[in-house]
């Protein structure tokens, strides 16, 4: 068990590297249309076991890609709050007993506060998913897949170099998938009883 955590976590760190263009592809996977898009680096290179983009165009790259970019940043924030909530912190005013982890949906149910807390979250869920989207009524044009800023948040963008630009969306695609296979991890462990936090904590318990 030891060595699957080790194993799973060096797989992990490298995800957190900076990105390199992969320079080794393998010459039949090599042929695809998107063999030199953004995400394919070392040491894959470019990886679809499932033939997931076998014959497909640009429209369905962009909305997996889409997708990716999605499941990887709500994955980052799922990261940050499971241990954040196993660390013991809390927000003022948040119920008592209720432990971190999966076992905080049932306790939240249980109580007034509790259940105000999960409406709270649903309306938060869906603010979310309006507002990361492309907004029709904007006059803006999205620069890259993924791009949600619609002419209202910058934060600097603007006056990085192109070839920042693209190591930054590099880094946020890897961050991504590493925290995809983070947060099912952590659950996994919690769902075996098996801690693999420091100091032994069993979020759920």
């Amino acid at each position: 068990m030891k060595f699957v955590a080790f194993a799973a976590l060096m797989g992990s760190a490298a995800a957190f590297a900076p990105a390199q263009q992969s320079t080794g592809t393998n010459t039949a996977l090599a042929a695809s249309p998107f063999a030199e898009e953004l995400g394919v680096q070392a040491p894959l290179g470019f990886w679809d076991p499932l033939g997931m983009l076998k014959d497909a165009d640009q429209n369905k790259f962009d909305t997996l890609r889409t997708m990716e970019l999605k499941h990887g940043r709500v994955s980052m924030l799922a990261v940050v709050g499971y241990l954040t909530t196993a660390s013991g912190y809390r927000f003022p005013g948040y119920p008592e007993g209720v432990p971190a982890g999966f076992g905080a949906w049932h306790a939240l149910g249980e109580t007034q506060d509790g259940r105000s807390i999960l409406v709270q979250m649903a309306l938060f869920f869906v603010l979310a998913e309006i507002v990361n989207r492309d907004a029709e009524w904007a006059d803006t044009e999205a620069e890259f897949i993924g791009d949600y800023r619609n002419g209202a948040l910058d934060f600097g963008w603007d006056r990085f170099s192109d070839a920042k630009k693209l190591r930054t969306r590099a880094v946020e695609l890897n961050n991504g998938r590493a925290a995809m296979m983070g947060i099912w991890g952590l659950v996994t462990h919690e769902m075996m009883g098996v801690s693999i936090l420091p100091g032994g904590v069993l979020p759920g318990n």
